[in-house]
């Protein structure tokens, strides 16, 4: 590993970049080089209203900022449109993306694959950077295996623009790979109001809540003749994805593949 680690952030200004500023002023080996955000070009970091006291520039290019600044990392944080070009671009300057971002698509996703193949450059996208959260998905998928009804609840603050989460399809996707497969409910149920019952993945229903006051919580319900199972993971503060940001910055260093969820580089 170097002694330092350079990093970019995409999306300064949002709650989790300021969250992400902050870890990054704050970890000794971490060096914040530059920032990209869709304004304030040319300022420095320290110089933007709310922003932590860091002496880096900020681009509203995302090229520009990888070909001018030496960087290691980009850290992720802005919207599925424009965070899927800039972790593109970074790939291809070789610089290793750790992406919190949510949205992409399967196609996008395979071809960010394909792309960090082709340049031998590490990946780590984490539909959820809390630790527990990832706990929470091993756990279900763990539970999956003994519990065929399943049904995933998350409830995320009303800004939030997909739906389900990251961390809702995640979840059902490893829940898949281990249940076995079969539609619930009331072969003659029916709808009264479209959509009541949720999306479907699987056989299984997904939920999706968003309200003011919620940062991120999920709740995996499972069923059985007799008995119910519930894991649940809440996130109250969102100092609480910094932990996995912090851990997927030092691994992604050690790889040269895409790697997606922080459960596949935890133990």
């Amino acid at each position: 590993m170097t002694d330092r680690i350079n990093i970019i952030v995409a999306g300064p200004r949002g709650k989790m970049g300021i969250e992400a500023l902050q870890l990054i002023k704050e970890t000794e080996r971490f060096e914040l080089v530059g920032c990209i955000d869709r304004k304030n070009e040319g300022k420095l970091v320290e110089e933007v209203d709310g922003l932590p006291s860091i002496n880096a520039p900020i681009f509203t290019d995302a090229n520009k900022a990888f070909d001018q600044v030496n960087a290691d990392i980009l850290v992720e944080l802005t919207n599925p449109e424009v965070g899927f070009e800039h972790t593109k671009k970074a790939l291809l300057h070789g610089i290793r993306p750790v992406v919190g971002t949510s949205g992409f698509s399967s196609a996008q996703l395979e071809e960010l694959k394909e792309i960090s193949q082709e340049q031998k450059t590490g990946i780590v996208i984490a539909p959820n950077f809390a630790i527990g959260a990832v706990l929470m998905m091993r756990f279900s998928q763990m539970a999956a295996k003994y519990f065929d009804h399943v049904e995933i609840i998350e409830k995320h603050h009303d800004q939030k623009l997909d739906a389900p989460s990251g961390t809702a399809v995640k979840t059902a996707q490893m829940i898949q790979e281990t249940r076995n497969k079969s539609n619930q409910g009331h072969p003659e149920e029916q709808e009264t109001i479209p959509g009541a019952r949720g999306a479907e993945f699987d056989g299984f229903k997904i939920h999706s809540v968003r309200l003011p006051g919620y940062i991120a919580e999920q709740e995996v319900i499972f069923g059985q003749k007799g008995q119910t199972l519930k894991l649940t993971h809440s996130s109250t503060d969102r100092r609480s994805f910094m932990s996995g940001v912090e851990f997927a910055i030092e691994q992604v260093l050690e790889l040269d593949e895409y790697v997606y969820g922080l459960e596949n580089l935890m133990e």
